[in-house]
């Protein structure tokens, strides 16, 4: 049996790194007594998959881990037992069971994540509203994106499946996994080219909100949380309720 667990990072904790994350939750779990599976062989690790490593330095409300479990454990027993066991700057905020298929793991039905970009200071023009909606409405923006061996020319355009424009911030929603991928800085980086600034796209504040799978069918795209893919675990007399 699988659980997806969804937890925030906020904080001074945003800048600690993914591994520094993954051992730090492999703590908790001993901590707080969640019933884990372990792999064999010789060196037995715990069963546990993150759906994609945020940057140092992002912070988050919508992060996502599955792991294997040997029983059942009720979702809100689970979730006040390893926030006991957190620090300030990561919360655990549910805990859900899911289908035991591989394929369903949030790794591999990853499609799409949504951030809120804030200029950290005065780096943008004071039309950079109506300046947005033009970059936008270009058919292609095409930036050089950098991969493990060489650089390559890309069209980050159909990567963009939504934005929105939250006061002093910018809600976008891109692509995100391992078919496609398009990270928040690389946008504002080919804005602020479209710009014709020079600015570094490090001096935006960037907090992902939420990563989805594509429900959709017949090319037709559908983004659901992937907690939303999950139901809450209700245990009664210590089994595990199935309705």
């Amino acid at each position: 049996m699988k659980a997806r667990i969804k937890f925030r990072k906020y904080g001074a904790l945003r800048f600690i790194g993914h591994l520094d994350v993954m051992r730090f939750f492999q703590k908790v779990m001993r901590r707080a007594d969640i019933p884990i599976a372990f792999t064999g062989g010789y060196s037995p690790h715990m069963v546990i998959s993150f759906a994609s490593p945020l940057g140092i330095g992002l912070s988050s409300d919508g992060e996502y881990f599955d792991i294997e479990l040997t029983e059942a454990v009720a979702s809100r027993d689970a979730v006040a037992r390893m926030n006991e066991a957190c620090v300030e700057g990561i919360e655990v905020l549910s805990f859900r069971k899911i289908p035991d298929e591989k394929k369903m793991t949030g790794m591999t039905i990853l499609a799409g994540a949504s951030y809120l970009v804030t200029p950290e200071e005065e780096v943008l023009p004071e039309d950079w509203r109506e300046r947005f909606r033009e970059f936008l409405s270009q058919p292609e923006i095409r930036i050089l994106k950098q991969t493990k061996r060489s650089e390559k020319e890309v069209d980050i355009r159909p990567l963009i499946y939504g934005w929105e424009i939250r006061e002093d911030s910018l809600y976008l929603q891109t692509a995100a996994g391992s078919a496609e991928n398009l990270k928040p800085d690389l946008v504002m980086h080919a804005f602020l080219n479209f710009l014709g600034l020079k600015g570094d796209p490090g001096l935006f504040r960037y907090h992902r909100l939420e990563m989805y799978a594509d429900m959709g069918e017949d090319g037709a795209r559908r983004l659901v949380p992937l907690e939303a893919l999950g139901k809450d675990w209700e245990i009664t007399n210590e089994k595990e309720d199935s309705d």
